[in-house]
């Protein structure tokens, strides 16, 4: 199968794709990237992809487009977004390449995606779409744009017109289908199939977690929907000198909120702010780790409802969870056996730092091993890219025989 991938990012940034279209070229499929030159995480264009507008790395065949780089600031956002729509569209418009499927994946915005279907209708070929964030959802959540308002609704009507050009739309979370049905009105066919987890490579570096504390970790983004600095307000309820270490690997729109709150002497005494941005640094953390934090808002959105790949990430370092979360993810936690679970107001959270800091160490490995069990049952990568490979090639045989 020739397969065209179209995603902004790409490798060297931490995106669950890389090993996607590498797997894929392993099975034996013929794959082409479209992507961005590298600039997420790294507040710049790599200077050794400046002028790089196509490689082949690992038998991926990859056209990086120009993009206004990513830096701080809702505009500079705003610019890397257009500009990554603007050049792919235009360089897809003038590929002549044949191939038998788009495969498009969207973190965030759904534009990125916007290529891929023009693409696919302009050569009659399948579009499928793996879904991982819902639009324009996802920018109400995130406190960018207020239901009902113009912007929104224009914001819904251009997210119903790409989503119509996907022939199958596979979800990552059950709960999304939903939002297809009841908020989008769209009949299109879905299927569930996981993100494949982000799991960097251990290169054996020893982390700082002081050993005579237990140690909770969340690494990931900090913002406005993951509530990290409720959980580090609430280390200002526990008792003086617990053995007790809360580390944040991350950064984002919480970040100041909660350097601010790290000026208290008694939460500084329980929380250290660590501002790693590569994910490959963060994996001395999450392996040593006594346990990892999962939050994320849980107000009865589409979005709330979701299964954050932070969360299949922390289940395969076979830590127990410390969880405050609510929907799909939810269910996955409580069947897996291994959380804790808290809301999100700083009583409870303290409450069950305490719980945990209390509990037998025998209670504790039994949690991690659930966990690590339950992914290698569910989100072990190969089973994922069966699944993957599995829906494209069908559909890829569905299109052929109506064309």
């Amino acid at each position: 199968m020739k397969l065209l991938i179209v995603c902004q990012y790409y490798y060297p940034e931490n995106v669950s794709l890389t090993e996607i279209a590498e797997e894929f070229v392993k099975r034996g499929h013929e794959v082409t990237v479209v992507t961005g030159k590298p600039n997420y995480g790294f507040g710049k264009i790599l200077p050794e992809y400046k002028d790089a507008d196509y490689e082949e790395v690992n038998g991926v065949k990859i056209h990086r487009m120009n993009l206004r780089p990513r830096t701080k600031g809702s505009l500079s956002i705003i610019r890397n977004y257009l500009s990554f729509h603007r050049n792919s569209v235009r360089f897809l418009k003038h590929l002549k390449e044949d191939f038998d499927a788009v495969y498009s994946m969207c973190m965030s915005p759904l534009i990125a995606c916007d290529g891929a279907g023009r693409f696919a209708k302009e050569h009659h070929i399948p579009h499928i779409h793996h879904c991982l964030d819902l639009w324009p959802e996802s920018a109400v959540i995130a406190g960018n744009v207020k239901k009902g308002s113009p912007f929104y609704k224009m914001l819904y009507k251009n997210s119903r017109k790409i989503y119509q050009t996907c022939d199958k739309i596979l979800i990552s979370s059950p709960s999304f289908a939903d939002y297809f049905h009841n908020e989008l009105k769209l009949d299109i066919p879905l299927s569930l199939v996981p993100q494949p987890a982000l799991l960097p490579k251990d290169k054996g570096k020893i982390s700082s977690l002081p050993k005579d504390k237990f140690n909770i970790v969340y690494a990931g983004n900090i913002g406005n929907i993951q509530l990290v600095e409720k959980f580090v307000e609430a280390t200002k309820l526990l008792e003086n000198d617990l053995p007790f270490r809360l580390t944040i690997v991350g950064s984002g729109a919480k970040e100041k909120i909660i350097k601010n709150l790290l000026e208290n002497r008694k939460i500084s005494r329980y929380v250290y702010a660590s501002p790693l941005v590569k994910s490959v640094e963060a994996v001395p953390f999450l392996r040593d780790a006594n346990a990892l934090l999962v939050s994320l808002i849980n107000d009865g959105s589409s979005v709330s409802k979701t299964i954050p790949n932070k969360l299949v990430t922390a289940l395969y370092y076979g830590h127990p969870i410390l969880a405050s979360i609510g929907g799909d993810g939810r269910k996955v936690l409580e069947e897996a056996g291994g959380s804790f679970f808290t809301d999100d107001s700083l009583e409870n959270i303290a409450k069950t730092y305490r719980e945990m800091l209390t509990s037998d160490k025998e209670k504790l490995a039994s949690m991690g091993q659930n966990n690590k069990d339950y992914f290698h049952e569910h989100y072990e990568s190969q089973k994922v890219m069966d699944l993957l490979e599995r829906e494209i090639v069908s559909c890829k045989k569905e299109d052929k025989a109506s064309h």
